[in-house]
Parts: structure tokens; sequence; C-alpha cells
């Protein structure tokens, strides 16, 4: 029988499905919402009750900020850490149609923030150890 908190976890999937399917795996107590690999938003109670946070980036965090949506920050070893993350606006929680403007902010920050990292020269070093 599916419980009350995996409810929620497929009810952020639907809400945010208008940028692909998604996948939510559970992640350090938490769970990740991924599609295609790139993961654009995570639940976690960060004292508050379970909230949907979604991705942001430098040119995102403003509109996130302007909607009132509050920044994901917990505590690790006593100092406030933050993560670029927001609440999902209220409004948004309501329908997929009023999540999808936010499901492509985040989305975007998701594929940014893949396009920074380093590629790996895994297979590069790989050669040079077989010469």
């Amino acid at each position: 029988m599916p419980t009350a908190q995996n409810e929620f976890v497929q009810y952020c999937c639907e809400l945010l499905g208008s940028v692909g399917p998604c996948v939510a795996r559970r992640m350090f107590g938490a769970w990740g919402i991924s599609t295609e690999g790139l993961t654009l938003a995570i639940l976690a109670d960060l004292g508050s009750g379970e909230k949907l946070w979604l991705k942001a980036d430098a040119e995102s965090q403003a509109r996130f900020e302007t909607a009132g949506c509050e920044r994901f920050v917990y505590q690790a070893k006593g100092k406030a850490m933050s993560m670029g993350y927001y609440s999902a606006p209220e409004e948004a929680m309501e329908s997929p149609q009023q999540m999808a403007p936010w499901a492509r902010l985040a989305l975007e920050a998701a594929l940014k923030a893949r396009q920074s990292k380093p590629v790996k020269k895994v297979a590069a070093k790989s050669k040079a150890r077989k010469r």
C-alpha cells in the first residue's frame, strides 16, 4: 500500500512532467527527482514538512526570490549551508500547468550545471597506462 510520502513523491513527478518523464530516487534521506539523468528537484524536510525544492542558478535565483520562494538551507556541523535549490512557489504546486515554467527553469539550471562540469579524461588516462 502506498504511503503518504510516496504519494507526494509521485505527485511531484507528475507536476514536473512537462519537461520530460521524471524519476524519483532516494538520496541522503531525501528524494532526488531527475529527467534523463539531470536532477532538477529534490524533496526534503528541513523542519517544516516535506517540500519540493527546484534547482536554480545565478540567472534564475532572482525569479525564485521574487516569487517568495525559500532558499534550501540546512545545518551541518553548526553552520548554515545552502544548495542551489529553492522551494516551489505555492501556486505552482496546484497543477502541472502552473508548475511548467518553474520546471523549465529547474531543467535549464540542471543543464547548465552539467555543461559547466569538467569532462573526465578517463579514456585518455587509460590509454596512457597501456603504453
